[in-house]
């Protein structure tokens, strides 16, 4: 028995922690930090910079020397042939005679060297492709910023929606107790009929909105594992702490202000607009000269058998330097074009950066306002939820004593499910007020950590 007794606390113990594991809930923190980790639109933007590393080394190739090998075996099925004077045979002036050219195996192998000395277009894209790497970051912290507010507010509306589930099944229950109370009193011919038929379709109507409810609740939790990057066949549980958080929080504005610097969104159109400025430039660069060093060495060798590269096949090389300066003169202004259409792109641009930033700013004075519009409103809520409680209980008061009808109770609850619904609604608003003005500080991914 002795031996036995540490064997039940150890299993007591494993059984409790498997029971708190699978109980794990999932707090704010922890949704945001995992979509970070596995939000398919974060990983797709990270792909974007890892792309665009490779686009910089392809433009960077530009500038390195080019070397190439070719190598090329031909059979000649017929020789050509020669037309010459018949004198250098031996033969008669005035005459001619054909010969044949060349052998009927010929093998050539060249080695191409191409280094480009002066090419402002190559020079130009090394500064563009430098400054895209910053453009890519940018896009990406823009695409984090996004999952972030979204996972935030998904998981408010969760929590949201499984108080007005709480709000239901309170109502049910005492509508249950109602239906109980009323069908005695309809069989003692204290109640009509038509008091118990309203009890239980009100009844029933609750029963159908909590099927809603549950519905959207399901559909709520899917729509947040979808923005986590999580799989929608995993399990997740909202602890009840974050409601009471919520509740609790002392609702301070955020006090950093408007700062459009901070924006991830106008970055990247300043960031794009550096790009298009490099655009430019290297239209404007196809006008320039190019000068270039290149160099070959070529192996030549011919047989009438198949023994190219051989002793006894004709064997003989070559090699050349060269430096090739090209100048452009005329393309139909086709250069020119180009230049103009990078400037409306620039233009384009410009006009984004001014519909951004009035955006930016509308947000924040919209989310600020609404922070506060929702603050007054929670008060307002709150008192107006109390104050449906107390008419609420006096009204059932009166109604068990034969004080007040059965309508006057019906009332007093639909006034009160109404009261906590509004005052949980106010609830989410302000968060999602709230959320939405700290995205609008630049401070969204304080979120991350708090």
């Amino acid at each position: 028995m002795k031996s036995i007794k540490p064997l039940l606390v150890f299993a007591f113990i494993l059984i409790s922690s498997l029971g708190l594991k699978a109980q794990d809930s999932l707090t704010l923190r922890q949704a945001l930090n995992y979509a970070i980790k596995n939000s398919e639109v974060l990983e797709k933007a990270r792909l974007d910079i890892l792309n665009g590393r490779h686009k910089v080394a392809e433009v960077r190739a530009g500038a390195l020397p080019q070397v190439d090998l070719t190598s090329s075996l031909t059979r000649n099925l017929i020789l050509p042939q020669f037309v010459v004077p018949a004198e250098f045979m031996g033969g008669q002036p005035g005459e001619f005679v054909a010969i044949a050219g060349g052998q009927y195996w010929t093998g050539l192998t060249q080695v191409q060297l191409n280094q480009e000395l002066f090419n402002q277009s190559v020079f130009t894209g090394l500064k563009a492709a430098k400054s895209s790497e910053e453009y890519y970051k940018l896009a990406a912290e823009v695409s984090e910023e996004n999952v972030i507010q979204q996972v935030a507010s998904a998981y408010y509306q969760v929590i949201i929606n499984q108080e007005k589930m709480k709000v239901i099944d309170a109502n049910i229950d005492r509508t249950q107790k109602l239906l109980t109370m009323t069908s005695s009193q309809y069989d003692l011919g204290l109640a009509k009929k038509i008091d118990l038929d309203r009890v239980k379709v009100n009844l029933s109507n609750l029963e159908s909105q909590k099927q809603d409810l549950s519905t959207a609740i399901t559909q709520q939790n899917n729509l947040l594992k979808y923005y986590m990057g999580m799989p929608i066949n995993e399990n997740i549980q909202i602890p009840q702490s974050e409601l009471q958080t919520l509740k609790q929080e002392a609702f301070a504005l955020d006090g950093n202000g408007f700062n459009l610097d901070r924006m991830a969104q106008y970055k990247v159109l300043k960031s794009q607009e550096s790009l298009l400025s490099y655009q430019k430039k290297a239209r404007i660069a196809e006008y320039y000269p190019s000068l270039s060093l290149g160099a070959n060495y070529i192996y030549n060798t011919q047989s009438n058998r198949f023994n190219p590269y051989s002793s006894k096949a004709l064997n003989f090389d070559m090699s050349a330097i060269t430096l090739t300066l090209k100048v452009p003169l005329f393309d139909g202004f086709a250069r020119r074009s180009r230049v103009r259409q990078a400037d409306v792109e620039i233009q384009k641009n410009y006009q984004d950066i001014k519909n951004t930033s009035n955006s930016l700013k509308m947000a924040y004075e919209n989310a600020n306002n609404q922070l506060k519009n929702s603050l007054t409103t929670i008060r307002t809520q709150e008192e107006n939820k109390k104050l449906a409680e107390e008419v609420f209980y006096s009204t059932q008061n009166n109604y068990r004593n034969g004080l007040a009808s059965l309508t006057d109770l019906l009332t007093a609850e639909t006034d009160l499910v109404s009261a906590q619904n509004s005052y949980n609604e106010a609830l989410l608003n302000y968060k999602v007020a709230q959320i939405e003005l700290i995205k609008s500080n630049g401070n969204i991914k304080s979120l991350l950590t708090e």
